[in-house]
């Protein structure tokens, strides 16, 4: 496929491709955490009830900390007035918002239901006491997954915009719009689709998610940044304060995985044909919604650096007020809560995969390194 691009044959066909060896090989590294965190859930099962107990509405603290330190550097790389230049240019943000609410609510329930409720239902037998009545199995699961197709990621899609050299101050409007819209949108979404007039949302826990993952490290991420460009200069801030910076974000990730399943590892090894199953219907619907932003994203003629976010974005979950309303909701060994927690299991790989997609296919779109925010003032000789 060729690019739109007239300047397409000086550009390289990958974007970024100034890896680190640990952000190169980072899949494997999440792949080891995950199996670290099982493994410290069973062997001191006390040490990780003690710190899931550290929540407030459900979100967890320990977890909120370790998000806090992924996000904040890469709030503070932010050249928010790219953040203006975006309202300007909405394409991007009106597709994010059509893909999230008007379609991969209901592919998700489509694919749940022919994989979990049909094709795998006689390999999911069993029933669970859910508030005093029988639920059969395989439709928890299926509430599961669909509490996760109605949550768009509001904070680690930051990192993907990052990794995959995306324009970050359009992802951040992107973030705050989608953020804005669940508040609105979960709720009666999650009631309609679950078909369940007793449904409860923890409003509280989709709030202090938004503030904490989102609202916090934004705030401290775009005041620092005044403050060291204004006291230290720009040079200082590229050629220093990054450079120790930069690992922070993805050391962050690695610990947050380590977390979440040290905390809700004991449902996958309980469970491990189950888990097989229920990854099946979120690996293709996380890579068809991905295949449907990223081909309109091209038939609009967006640039790279916007259509990876949009496109990421749209297939990206936000899998901590997932879990959180699932175990508020079902419980905590409820198979709502497992699939939400198979989100997680599948969803970092994946989205690694997809992002590492979008750096090889950046040529087939039209090219604007100047918007994407780099992790340092090198990096910017990959785009010429």
């Amino acid at each position: 496929m060729s690019s739109k691009n007239p300047q397409a044959n000086t550009l390289p066909v990958q974007a970024g491709n100034n890896l680190s060896f640990f952000e190169r090989y980072l899949t494997l590294w999440v792949f080891l955490c995950i199996l670290a965190g099982i493994a410290l859930g069973r062997m001191f099962p006390g040490v990780a009830v003690a710190l899931d107990a550290m929540s407030i509405y459900q979100v967890s603290i320990p977890i909120a900390i370790c998000l806090f330190f992924m996000m904040y550097p890469i709030m503070v790389k932010i050249d928010f007035t790219q953040a203006t230049n975006a309202i300007r240019a909405p394409k991007p943000v009106i597709l994010t918002l059509v893909v999230n609410w008007l379609i991969k609510p209901f592919t998700m329930v489509i694919f749940a239901q022919v994989f979990l409720g049909w094709l795998f239902r006689p390999l999911i037998a069993g029933e669970e006491i859910i508030r005093g009545s029988q639920v059969a199995l395989a439709n928890s699961y299926i509430a599961g997954a669909i509490l996760l197709g109605i949550a768009p990621c509001t904070a680690m899609v930051l990192l993907w915009g990052y990794l995959s050299y995306g324009n970050q101050g359009h992802t951040l409007v992107m973030v705050a719009v989608n953020s804005l819209t669940m508040l609105f949108l979960y709720a009666p979404l999650g009631r309609w689709l679950l078909a369940a007039n007793d449904l409860t949302v923890p409003w509280e826990t989709i709030v202090l998610s938004v503030l904490i993952y989102v609202g916090l490290p934004l705030v401290a991420g775009m005041y620092s940044r005044y403050w060291i460009l204004k006291h230290k200069g720009r040079q200082w801030f590229d050629r220093e304060f990054l450079k120790y910076l930069s690992p922070i974000a993805i050391s962050a990730l690695l610990i947050t995985l380590v977390l979440l399943f040290a905390f809700k590892g004991e449902l996958i090894v309980n469970n491990p044909l189950h888990i097989v199953l229920i990854a099946v219907p979120l690996f293709i619907q996380t890579n068809f919604i991905f295949l449907i932003s990223y081909v309109a994203a091209l038939k609009l003629n967006i640039s790279y650096e916007d259509a990876a976010p949009a496109a990421l974005i749209g297939a990206s979950n936000h899998f901590e007020v997932a879990i959180a309303t699932a175990v508020m909701l079902f419980g905590l060994n409820s198979g709502a809560a497992l699939a939400t927690v198979v989100g997680v299991l599948i969803e970092v790989p994946v989205m690694l995969m997809l992002v590492e997609f979008c750096k090889r296919t950046a040529a087939w779109f039209p090219r604007e390194p100047e918007k994407a925010t780099l992790r340092d003032p090198r990096c910017i000789s990959a785009f010429k």
